[in-house]
């Protein structure tokens, strides 16, 4: 019976004296989000992080149902960032040569009861170095002793089919599987970046890899209603939730838009109503950072994919800016960038039919190397643009994503 989860760690183990911070950081991480699944303990024991169900006893006549489990845990598990391994553990006390042999022989039938051949190798750590026996004589023992219950089975040290690990720590853990984890660094509120999240493939996809260099997030959307419906908003709060399953909680602000690219529109050069458009929504985005407590702006734009995201488009973008902009999907292809947000379970959302004020508001002949200066003079067109980036955060909506769930 698995009863347990031994959640091995990477980047986290080379921290030198910043470790222990990092550790307790984790720690923090998959407390908070399997919050939303159940009742667990959660403790550090020598590199290792063990998740435990706590045993839930059920008043007498009544059903044991709600208790949590270890399977429910591994989902959850799978989106923490920080983690790199989850391998379901069989737990128990006695360190005795017996109780080894009769718990592991108990797993091995549980899991490959009716396998005739199967090839295997035991691995076994020590943290008490004054066991009786060596890593080496534990293995051989135990290999020993799994082949008189499976005498179908081989024994092979360099390629085995399946290998059985034992663990003698304060307790012994038995495990055979490792689920991989997301990997990267433990989400930390004391980094924070606001996210430009369109309804497209790439802002998503940004955004969960900023996250899984510890960066949590918030969220910025521009909606231009009525030009933009309602199901184009909703799809967007999806995105921001699947988010939210990474990085823990998630505020999105809902910008209205709507005056702002109409004035662009009226005011300024067609072919440049497109930069000056990202423009503005990156001075908006910094005002709703600077609010958030956060300290760069995160995008999607990926080099060249179009007009607005030439080099010469993107320095006069960030000419807005006064807080750094990470754009992690640089000098990514478009396929790469699809297969990401088809790993992480964006993809099919975002290419549902509907449009975000990007692709409505577009110019039909868009400048590719717009000048600054010139950029800058189209500005002084437009009618009060303090006063409407001002009305443009202070009426937003902010809809406030934790895990997965909407608040």
């Amino acid at each position: 019976m698995r009863n347990g989860l031994l959640l091995k760690y990477g980047e986290i183990a080379i921290k030198g004296n910043n470790r222990k911070l990092f550790e307790n950081l984790l720690i923090k991480n998959i407390e908070n989000q399997l919050r939303s699944v159940g009742d667990y303990r959660v403790t550090k024991e020598q590199g290792r992080i063990l998740v435990e169900p706590k045993t839930i006893q059920p008043e007498e006549g009544a059903s044991s149902e709600g208790t949590s489990s270890v399977e429910d845990a591994i989902p959850v598990l799978q989106k923490v960032f920080g983690i790199v391994g989850i391998s379901p553990v069989t737990i128990f006390k006695d360190n005795s040569l017996e109780s080894i042999a009769e718990h592991t022989i108990e797993f091995l039938q549980e899991e490959y009861g009716g396998t005739e051949h199967q090839s295997f190798k035991v691995d076994c750590r020590r943290s008490d170095k004054s066991y009786p026996l060596n890593s080496i004589e534990l293995a051989t023992e135990m290999g020993s002793r799994i082949l008189d219950v499976f005498p179908g089975w081989t024994v092979d040290v360099h390629n085995p089919e399946t290998r059985i690990m034992i663990e003698l720590r304060t307790r012994v853990y038995v495990y055979a599987h490792t689920i991989p984890g997301p990997g990267g660094m433990p989400v930390s509120d004391d980094n924070k970046a606001a996210l430009l999240l369109s309804g497209g493939i790439d802002s998503p996809v940004a955004g969960w890899m900023m996250a899984k260099r510890g960066v949590s997030l918030c969220g910025v959307y521009f909606h231009a209603h009525p030009y933009t419906s309602d199901r184009a908003r909703e799809k967007v709060i999806e995105l921001a939730r699947r988010l939210s399953e990474y990085s823990g909680n998630f505020r999105l602000y809902v910008v209205p838009f709507t005056d702002i690219e109409l004035d662009i529109y009226d005011h300024c050069p067609q072919d440049e109503i497109t930069i000056i458009m990202r423009r503005l929504m990156m001075r908006i985005a910094e005002k709703i950072a600077r609010r958030e407590g956060a300290e760069a702006l995160i995008t999607g734009e990926d080099l060249g994919q179009v007009a607005s995201q030439t080099l010469q488009s993107l320095v006069c973008t960030d000419a807005v800016c006064t807080m750094p902009v990470f754009r992690p999907l640089i000098g990514f292809d478009k396929q790469e960038i699809i297969d990401i947000a088809q790993k992480i379970d964006t993809f099919e959302t975002s290419i549902l039919p509907y449009e975000d004020c990007c692709t409505i508001f577009v110019a039909k002949h868009p400048v590719t190397r717009p000048k600054l200066g010139r950029i800058e003079k189209s500005e002084l067109l437009l009618s009060n643009v303090e006063e409407a980036i001002d009305k443009a955060v202070e009426d937003s909506e902010v809809v406030i994503l934790r895990r997965g769930r909407r608040i």
